[in-house]
Formats: structure tokens, C-alpha cells, sequence
């Protein structure tokens, strides 16, 4: 039995990390979750995620009603606030329990004498909080993004930018990939059903389903036993596009976690797969990955910039390039993105993805497939990174994605409900 630990500021502590240190969510997260009973933990995830969310309007609220700043050693106060206010907001946590909890949160950081300032504040929110959310909804802040991604979209999409925007600042769905080798997808919609879950098909993705509301993958038909794997639909896609066949030597590069490793393996499961990733940490997620689902592939850490240090002079069939990118595409699954990204980040990422672009094309074999793919939805990493590539490499053409001038398939965030991915198929000839 846990002892009784203060969500609050737990949740404040998780904000600042990303907001101050440039911690991702996704590292900070997870070992305070294991500080909390089973049923607190997603309401400390929903905290983190929609404090972060929602962090402008939240930022001009405490600014509004602090006389000066919270600086220094006094910046979890500040966060503490903000997790107050989210709850008012948008939880059906009811206000007077909201606020107690807040209160109470300042002892768990060791800010006591906080206690008066935090229970002011929220009090006089509570007491104008109509008002006041409206004020701090006006101008640029409404659109919860930070300038630099807000100017990049507006340019990039001029007539969708408002759409994608507002997507992203949804809460995500929640996709499944059915695994073919035990059952057709159909077959296993019609089980979770049984289950009293309701799920839909997606009109692209064969393996595809979508929960009508999320659930612990403990109550889905099988899960443990590898029959089900929690994706996105648009992750999907990159199996679909790279058609892996029995066989075939086939390298995902950049693999980690290997949810599309294991859909390689589920479509052509006499591939022989290789799954590199230059980040040794998250590479056990990938043998977490193929043993839940009781599969094989040889699993490498390497630099893709360096593929001779390891894979020697062997050749591939095919190559699935998830690149490292800016992630615009899935801020909605990591709202912690808006506040990590900076805007020089992109001329970095370009960089480095046609580094590696350069450095594996001499590895796939003539007449072989190289899909490239990122989960982002600016041009710079995606159309205009592969008209590079086409001009600068004389033995690449495109394969059935996007057209020479406009090449690749670009899904946007919330098109078909899934994130926004993009595709471009190229072929050694």
C-alpha cells in the first residue's frame, strides 16, 4: 500500500522539469508515477499533460493575479498555481477539493509558508474565474503554441493552419494495431465488443483501430498475449507504404521503441529484420517490444550518420528511415514539444536527417525501397528534405508518393483522426 503522496505537486514538479530544465515529459513522468496507487496515476498524467497543454493561458492567469513573479528556488510555487487553475478549468474535480489539495501541495515541496499566497490566489480566481478565462483566451494566446511554430504553420499552411492548431491542442485518440498473425482485424473488433469496448476501423490502415474512449491495455482482448499493440494510425502507414515481404533483409533504422519493427514482423514475419536505434536507453524498449509479441530480430545500437560501424557491407532490401525530427506532428500524444522545441532546432534537424539520408542509401540494395518518414508537418524535414535528396542523388527516384515538384504524402494532425505523419517512398535504381 502507498502512502498518500500530493498529486499537485508532483504534477508541479513534472512542469517545471520540462518547462525549466528542457526535460521531456516522457522521462520525468513515469518515475513519479510509480510513487502514486494505480488509480492516481492518470489523474497525475492528465495534470502533467494538460497544465502543459494549456500553459499560456495559464502562464497570463498567474501573472495577472501574483503582485511579482515566483523566481529562484520559489519556481514550483509557481507551477503549483498553475496545477490549481488547470483543475478549476477543464477537470470535473470539484473547486473546493481542487483548492485544498493545491493548499496542501506547498508542505509535500517543502513551501509552507506559501500555503496563504497559493490559497489567495486560487480563491480569487475562483471568485472572477468566468471572467477571467475569457480574458486570458484573447490575442495569440487563444492558439496555446508558442510564436516561432504558429509563424512556421501559418507559412507552411495558410488555409489549414487554424485546423492543424486546433487538432493539436486536443486530447489524442486512442489507436491499436490488430496483429494479422493471430487474428484479422475484424475478427478481433468483433471480441472487443464482446468485451463491451467499441472500436473503428480506419479507411487506409488495415491493421488499424480506434477506441471509441481510451482504456488500460489491460482490458483489451489478448494484449499479453501479443494479439493487440498500442500505435497510431498514421505509424501504421509507414508498414503499409514499405510492403516488407518474407525473406527480405529489411533494416528500421532509428527503431526505437519498435512499434514498426514489430509491424514489419507481423506483415512479412520471414523477414529478416534489423532494428538500429542510436539511443541505448530506449533500445530496451524494443526488446520489450518483440517479446511481448514472441518475435526475432537483431537489435543494434549505431549512429545512422555511421552505418559502416554496424552492419559492416551488408545490403537491404528494404529500409525503414523513421527520421529524427522536429515531432510537430504528434503534439497533441506530447504537449511538452511546444515548450522543448525551439525554433534553430529545425535548420539542426534538417541537417541531421540528410546526414543520415546520405549516409544509408548505399546500403539498399538496386531496385530496393527506401521509405523515409517522420511524425512532423513542416516542409523543411518533409517535401523540401526529399527534393534535395532527389537532386543530389543521381541513382534515387520517387516511388508512389507526392509528385517530383511536391514529393511524399503528408497526413496532417486529426485528418482520419490520426497524427500528423509524413511519407516518400524512394527506389534504388
Amino acid at each position: 500500500m502507498k502512502k498518500s503522496i500530493n498529486l499537485r505537486s508532483l504534477a508541479a514538479q513534472a512542469v517545471e522539469q520540462v518547462v525549466e530544465k528542457g526535460q521531456s515529459l516522457s522521462n520525468v513522468l513515469p518515475p513519479l508515477q510509480q510513487k502514486v496507487s494505480d488509480k492516481d496515476r492518470a489523474l497525475l498524467q492528465e495534470l502533467c499533460f494538460g497544465v502543459l497543454r494549456t500553459l499560456p493561458q495559464l502562464e497570463w492567469l498567474v501573472n495577472k493575479l501574483m503582485s511579482r513573479p515566483m523566481t529562484g528556488k520559489q519556481r514550483t510555487v509557481h507551477y503549483l498555481i498553475m496545477v490549481g487553475f488547470y483543475q478549476m478549468l477543464y477537470t470535473r474535480i470539484p473547486p473546493h477539493a481542487a483548492l485544498a489539495e493545491t493548499v496542501e501541495g506547498a508542505v509535500a515541496i517543502k513551501r509552507q509558508q506559501f500555503k496563504g499566497v497559493i490559497n489567495g490566489v486560487l480563491r480569487q480566481f475562483q471568485r472572477q474565474q468566468d471572467t477571467l478565462a475569457d480574458d486570458a483566451m484573447k490575442g495569440e494566446i487563444r492558439f496555446l503554441h508558442p510564436a516561432w511554430l504558429l509563424n512556421r504553420l501559418r507559412t507552411a499552411y495558410p488555409q489549414q493552419w487554424e485546423s492543424i492548431v486546433e487538432a493539436n491542442n486536443q486530447r489524442p485518440p486512442m489507436w491499436l494495431r490488430v496483429n494479422r498473425q493471430h487474428h484479422s482485424r475484424d475478427a478481433w473488433l468483433s471480441m472487443l465488443e464482446e468485451a463491451g469496448i467499441t472500436g473503428y476501423t480506419h479507411p487506409d490502415y488495415p491493421d488499424a483501430v480506434r477506441l471509441e474512449t481510451p482504456c488500460p491495455v489491460q482490458a483489451l482482448p489478448g494484449f499479453d498475449e501479443g494479439w493487440v499493440t498500442v500505435q497510431d494510425a498514421s505509424a501504421q502507414g509507414c508498414v503499409s507504404l514499405l510492403e516488407p515481404q518474407n525473406g527480405e533483409s529489411i533494416l528500421d533504422l532509428c527503431a526505437a521503441p519498435g512499434g514498426k519493427t514489430t509491424h514489419i514482423l507481423e506483415a512479412a514475419p520471414q523477414a529478416n529484420v534489423m532494428a538500429v536505434d542510436v539511443d541505448a536507453g530506449r533500445l530496451s524498449r524494443v526488446y520489450d517490444n518483440l517479446k511481448r509479441l514472441g518475435m526475432r530480430a537483431e537489435v543494434k545500437q549505431g549512429d545512422g550518420r555511421e552505418p559502416g560501424s554496424w552492419c559492416g557491407d551488408k545490403l537491404f532490401d528494404r529500409i525503414l528511415l523513421d527520421a529524427p525530427c522536429s515531432a510537430t506532428g504528434v503534439i497533441r500524444r506530447h504537449p511538452d514539444i511546444k515548450w522543448l522545441r525551439r525554433d534553430r532546432d529545425i535548420a539542426e534537424l534538417t541537417q541531421l536527417q540528410s546526414e543520415i539520408l546520405d549516409a544509408i542509401w548505399p546500403y539498399l540494395k538496386p531496385g530496393g525501397t527506401l521509405l523515409y518518414a517522420t511524425c512532423s508537418i513542416l516542409p523543411e524535414e518533409n517535401s523540401e528534405q526529399i527534393v534535395r535528396f532527389l537532386a543530389r542523388t543521381a541513382d534515387a527516384k520517387l516511388g508512389d508518393t507526392g509528385t517530383p515538384a511536391r514529393p511524399g504524402l503528408q497526413n496532417l494532425p486529426g485528418e482520419t483522426e490520426g497524427d500528423g505523419f509524413f511519407y516518400a517512398k524512394l527506389i534504388k535504381q
